[in-house]
């Protein structure tokens, strides 16, 4: 199993890669939310294998089989540090290969506070669930650009980040899209919708990183 030192401690992640030999047409890093790891990414990534992307992701620390306290992500800026490891990792193994970073709930925050710092390698971002601490927070606005793409993706029946305000948020943000998916909630990626959305984010990613 492939772990990665992190802030905190040792990190895992995981890499699917595409079978049969297939060259993969572009890559998305992922970042999970609270309590989850990426052992609960397998269907999302054969979706996206469908399309020829593959996917890596880590267990953030404190979940999974990274080193932490279990269930204290701790520190936004040292999530993004892991991260960006993790990023340093998949673009040193395909170094042609164009990357989209993609984070659910806590693992969207993370991914806001990552594109503040540098937008490098991405070619663009794919934000599902974005939580109520971001939308609320004037000052990450500052991640959006307008020829950064940025695709936001939001149940509207989102209980714990209501929709209302993710509406609002991003209606402001230069680069950003919002697609909304009704009668849903806030885990997107495990709900009847799942093919819908993995399938969205797909042509998402495609669009933005294929010539």
């Amino acid at each position: 199993m492939p772990f990665l030192a992190g802030a905190t401690g040792q990190i895992h992640y995981r890499r699917w890669p595409l079978t049969g030999g297939r060259a993969p047409r572009a890559g998305v890093v992922f970042l999970h939310g609270m309590g989850q790891h990426t052992g609960h990414y397998h269907r999302f990534a054969a979706g996206l294998a469908a399309h020829g992307i593959e996917l890596w992701g880590l267990d953030q620390a404190g979940h999974g089989l990274s080193e932490g306290t279990p269930g204290v992500p701790g520190a936004l800026a040292d999530l993004a540090d892991d991260a960006a490891r993790l990023t340093d990792v998949a673009a040193a193994d395909r170094p042609e290969l164009p990357l989209v970073v993609m984070g659910h709930s806590l693992g969207a925050a993370v991914t806001i506070t990552l594109l503040r710092r540098s937008r490098l390698p991405f070619r663009a971002a794919v934000l599902c669930g974005t939580p109520k601490s971001v939308v609320h927070h004037a000052g990450t606005a500052d991640f959006a650009h307008p020829g950064f793409p940025v695709l936001a993706i939001h149940g509207v029946d989102d209980r714990l980040a209501p929709v209302d305000g993710v509406r609002a948020w991003t209606a402001g943000l230069p680069g950003v899209t919002l697609r909304e998916y009704p009668d849903t909630g806030h885990d997107l990626l495990h709900e009847k919708i799942h093919r819908t959305v993995t399938n969205d984010v797909a042509e998402f990613a495609l669009g933005v990183t294929v010539t």
